[in-house]
């Protein structure tokens, strides 16, 4: 199922890279990986740590800085080539990749920026279990505060901790548990526009709409779903980043399910969240491929 997968992979980024001078097509992309769109957005991000708009958007500022060092084409032509309806838009992101403008990159000696094709080696696990269970779960309404993130650059990882530290230290994040009708508080991903690039980031507690109008919080419906739970045990941050990882590396491409588009859970207990024996969740909204 793994090599099956892989080659499937495979399929998608030849496709990506034979169409690096075309606008970005993500159902064929997808479909190259018989994946939903969703889906295989959200695992190439996740075994990345980039966008597909991100790799596209700096493979074809790689091809650029080439061409532009080894050729006569005019700037003009190849911002054009590149999907870029200006000179000043590709000049931007040019400058914002390699650190000079395209004509610069034309000097003898000139320090260019690579960033080359991604590429996926099978790799053999096993040695240790994966549990996890598939829960049903009927809609729901949780009450909290959200920020809107952006994964270019990775920003998201270092804005969503501050959230988290800024909402503890103010002491927002126990008021809403305590408003809350459940013993948990939940960091919610959701609204997740890959093509955008932007998700929102919610920290909440189950709760009511009314409560949630009284006290100044916002209240999100989480919608009735199949989920797949799978507990991560040990000290934060370090063991649910591994579980997401595992998630993706290996539960997705070994089993019969997909990502099916709605909100990610992380579902987190009341106790010392450094301690070994610390027990949180993560609840991924699945559908049958």
């Amino acid at each position: 199922m793994r090599l099956e997968w892989l080659l499937r992979i495979k399929n998608a980024l030849d496709l990506m890279e034979e169409r690096m001078q075309q606008p970005l097509d993500i159902d064929e992309i997808a479909k190259a990986a018989y994946s939903s769109p969703f889906h295989f957005q959200r695992m190439f991000y996740m075994l990345t740590g980039v966008t597909v708009a991100e790799y596209m958007r700096k493979r074809r500022l790689t091809l650029a800085a080439q061409e532009l060092s080894l050729s006569t084409t005019k700037v003009l032509d190849v911002a054009f080539k590149y999907g870029y309806d200006s000179p000043e838009s590709f000049s931007k992101a040019f400058r914002k990749v390699h650190g000079i403008s395209p004509t610069e990159a034309r000097s003898p000696g000139v320090n260019l920026k690579a960033f080359p094709r991604i590429t996926f080696h099978l790799s053999l696990k096993g040695d240790q279990e994966m549990d996890y269970k598939i829960v049903e779960k009927a809609a729901f309404t949780v009450i909290g505060k959200s920020i809107q993130v952006t994964t270019k650059n990775g920003e998201n990882m270092r804005e969503i901790p501050k959230f988290w530290d800024q909402l503890n230290a103010d002491g927002t994040s126990d008021r809403i548990h305590a408003l809350g009708t459940g013993d948990d508080i939940l960091g919610i991903c959701l609204d997740m526009k890959h093509g955008e690039e932007t998700f929102s980031y919610l920290i909440a507690a189950e709760g009511s709409e009314d409560v949630a109008a009284s006290s100044g919080l916002e209240a999100r419906t989480i919608p009735a779903a199949t989920w797949a739970v799978f507990t991560s045990i040990g000290p934060m941050p370090h063991s649910i980043q591994k579980v997401w990882q595992r998630i993706f590396q290996e539960w997705f491409p070994a089993s019969n399910y997909e990502h099916s588009g709605g909100p990610e859970l992380e579902v987190y207990t009341m106790g010392d969240s450094r301690a070994e024996d610390y027990r949180c969740e993560v609840w991924i909204p699945i559908m049958k491929k």
